[in-house]
């Protein structure tokens, strides 16, 4: 019976360690939100009903979230490499993360 105790409380433990780290993961939408209006919007439609673009060459974000096999890693990678056209940006982890997730919602 102890046995199948600590067991349960170890898989508890664990479940819930997971949970918690895929949350961080998810990233903060609202943060997202406000950093993609702060500094993204200079270029990219950053939201939805949001009519022009500042920089009809700058692909809008809901366009971005509705494109087949978007991910996560994907805005990564992008976000990771630099761009000709895009000036070099930099995001710290938890707002490209954030940011990131905000992208994902507009699907």
């Amino acid at each position: 019976m102890r046995i199948s105790l600590i067991f349960t409380a170890f898989a508890t433990t664990a479940l819930l360690d997971s949970a918690a780290i895929l949350a961080q993961d998810a990233g903060n939408v609202g943060h997202g939100r406000e950093v993609a209006q702060a500094i993204c919007s200079a270029c990219h439609v950053v939201a939805k009903g949001q009519l022009a673009s500042p920089n009809s060459e700058a692909p809008p974000f809901p366009s971005l979230a509705a494109t087949a096999g978007i991910t996560s890693i994907a805005l990564t990678a992008a976000l990771a490499t630099s761009h000709r056209r895009m000036p070099n940006i930099t995001l710290q982890p938890d707002e490209r993360r954030d940011v990131i997730a905000y992208i994902l919602s507009l699907k």
